[in-house]
């Protein structure tokens, strides 16, 4: 017979909660480019986190968005145009650039 255990419930895992600074906001979003493979929506996320964990008003301000629409964008169900996701890296002081993977 089993011993009645009981456990702590686990807390839903948020990115939002490592993201202190730009450059772990640049790692983070690096590690999801890198990862993504071809499904654009992670990156979409990943910019929704890095977005969520500043003043999402003050950046909805800087790409001249609507908060509503931004927040919208970069959901899990958001499908963002590449010049949007320009628009938002720029806003958060990253730059996108491209390599050669040979």
């Amino acid at each position: 017979m089993v011993d009645s255990v009981s456990f702590a419930p686990f807390s839903r895992f948020d990115p939002v909660d490592y993201l202190a600074d730009i450059d772990a906001a640049a790692a983070y979003l690096e590690a999801a480019i890198n990862e993504s493979g071809d499904d654009s929506t992670v990156i979409a996320a990943a910019l929704g986190a890095i977005a969520r964990s500043g003043n999402l008003s003050e950046l909805a301000r800087r790409t001249g968005m609507s908060r509503e629409g931004l927040y919208k964008a970069l959901s899990a169900d958001g499908n963002p145009s590449f010049a949007t996701i320009v628009k938002v890296a720029r806003a958060l002081g990253l730059t996108i650039s491209f390599h050669v993977i040979a």
